[in-house]
């Protein structure tokens, strides 16, 4: 093993004796190591910034994901804690890193192309274990593995599976929450997310889904499951068991606020008291989660007492003589590593300076209010929808005959979607406005509606004793496509081969009249699109 120039010649000398009593041996890094490590860490910083800035952003507005500033932290601070397990063993770097690199950098270009930060974000997750197979091996990143991967939980979640998961969990704690009332023998009414306690009603909103105690649990008990130094079947109790501990405790709160409100008024789901009642059910999770730990103590093969299995030691590293010190040699796949995230940086940067193409179009101001029989009102989105949505141009307007049912014709149009900039589907945001999806299937619509065939997304959707249909599908330079996975792989194809990413979502809906069979809600839409579509060319270019 060739010795860094940094060792001074006594060290020289022995090193051979010192690779045979790796027991009485000390391993420190090169500077040189430090600096090519610093240097892959750098490149890294500048190639995921603005995914890095996506990150930071949704940590910052989405209450579920405030952990995220907490989770790193914890990683630096358990790296930190294995040093004296570092030192004494001597790592054998792993070539394997530069496969596990690229597969990263990989997915780090179709989520930069795609506008996917979800792949960014877990890129960059992969690539720091790729860091740490380059320098430490397979053995050393057995022990990094559990520091590493704590940040997982600090990553949102997809929104199409937010969605799912909070519509799930709505209806969940709506159903625990009404049975606690009803223990209470207080008369309640459930319909959906709906509680109706007569004089008082409570809506159930994404907001108290759950998902707010949910996943900063999730990751809390990742944190301590790593703490909890024992068998691996309880630390991995430990994790599952956060997601039953907050949902029932969701539920608990859900119960408790229709108590007081029957009985101490309306404003108690409201303020101040809600937002400390949501802070104190969190803390009574914590507190489920510490009295699980202790009396998983009693249990099992491994039954010691609660301060020698839980807690972090950071033991100091002893000093040692001179003649125990030797200095692992720069790992060559951690050069090779920082060499292949300094190309992709460059590529990438590259890629991003051209002048993407944003083709000539009309802006929907332009587009007409009357379309045949079918007259226009105009509507507008809130600011906070359009801060959300940061779309380039939209239409919204409500058409309806003379004597007829409304048709909502909604287009938002995107002159580029890089940077996460893309079209919010349907499925993510009615069930966030409370609708709930009772129906969600595929169709075409026939030569006779349209001039040429085409797939959509039809959707019948309920809220309340209220009920529409929903077509959707997402225009994309010059395709019509239903499917929203295919929308992402053409995204990241027209991106890199054509230098194009504009495209748009159109969605249209109408209420369904009580009495009135499905078939009429869909012979008024296609009646409507018969005329409306071929003006939608000029406004959403080929």
């Amino acid at each position: 093993m060739q010795i860094d120039n940094e060792i001074n010649s006594p060290l020289q000398q022995n090193h051979g004796q010192f690779a045979n009593r790796q027991t009485n041996c000390y391993w420190y890094f090169s500077h040189s190591t430090w600096l090519v490590l610093g240097a892959a860490l750098a490149l890294m910083l500048w190639a995921y910034w603005d995914g890095l800035a996506n990150l930071l952003h949704r940590w910052e507005v989405e209450e579920e994901y405030n952990h995220g500033y907490f989770l790193p932290l914890m990683t630096l601070l358990f790296l930190w804690q294995l040093r004296p397990q570092i030192i004494t063993q001597s790592f054998q770097p792993a070539w394997g890193a530069l496969a596990l690199a690229c597969a990263a950098l990989l997915m780090f270009i179709v989520g930069e192309l795609s506008a996917i930060y979800l792949l960014i974000h877990y890129s960059f997750i992969l690539l720091l274990f790729a860091l740490s197979l380059a320098m430490v091996g397979w053995a050393g990143t057995m022990l990094t593995f559990a520091a590493i991967g704590i940040l997982v939980f600090a990553v949102p979640i997809p929104y199409f599976l937010e969605a799912t998961i909070t519509s799930k969990l709505q209806l969940l704690s709506s159903k625990f929450g009404v049975n606690l009332i009803r223990f209470c023998n207080i008369p309640v009414f459930r319909e959906g997310n709906l509680i109706d306690l007569g004089v008082f009603k409570l809506e159930v909103i994404e907001a108290c889904s759950g998902l707010t105690y949910l996943y900063p649990l999730l990751g809390f008990g990742a944190i301590c499951a790593y703490m909890y130094r024992t068998e691996t079947w309880k630390r991995v109790l430990i994790v599952l068991s956060t997601i039953p501990i907050a949902i029932l405790l969701n539920s608990f709160r859900i119960g408790m606020i229709g108590f007081l409100v029957k009985y101490f008024g309306g404003e108690q789901a409201r303020g101040f008291l809600h937002d400390f009642e949501g802070f104190a059910v969190f803390m009574v999770c914590v507190g489920i989660l510490f009295l699980e730990i202790w009396l998983l103590t009693f249990v099992g093969r491994d039954r010691r007492p609660f301060n020698q299995v839980f807690g972090l030691k950071l033991e100091p590293i002893p000093e040692v003589p001179a003649e125990q010190i030797a200095i692992r040699p720069l790992p060559r796949p951690l050069l090779v590593c920082t060499g292949l995230i300094a190309v992709t940086a460059v590529a990438m940067s590259s890629i991003e300076a051209r002048e993407e193409i944003k083709p000539e179009r009309t802006y929907f101001s332009a587009f007409p209010k009357t379309i045949g029989e079918w007259q226009g009102m105009t509507g507008t989105l809130e600011a906070e929808a359009l801060k959300t949505l940061d779309l380039t141009d939209y239409f919204l307007a409500d058409f309806s005959k003379p004597t007829g049912v409304p048709v909502n014709f909604y287009v938002a149009y995107y002159e580029s979607q890089r940077k996460g900039a893309s079209p919010h589907s349907p499925t993510v945001c009615m069930p966030g406005g409370g609708w709930q999806i009772i129906d969600l299937n595929r169709r075409t619509f026939p030569e006779t509606a349209t001039e040429v065939p085409f797939e959509f997304n039809r959707v019948v959707i309920r809220k309340g004793n209220q009920s529409q249909l929903v077509y959707y599908w997402f225009e994309e330079r010059g395709r019509v496509i239903a499917d929203e996975y295919q929308v992402k792989w053409h995204l990241f194809r027209d991106a890199l081969l054509e230098n194009r990413t504009d495209g748009a979502l159109v969605r249209l809906t109408t209420p369904m009249v009580p009495g009135e069979p499905e078939e009429k809600a869909d012979q008024r839409i296609a009646d409507f699109l018969a005329g409306a579509l071929p003006l939608l060319t000029d406004y959403v270019p080929k």
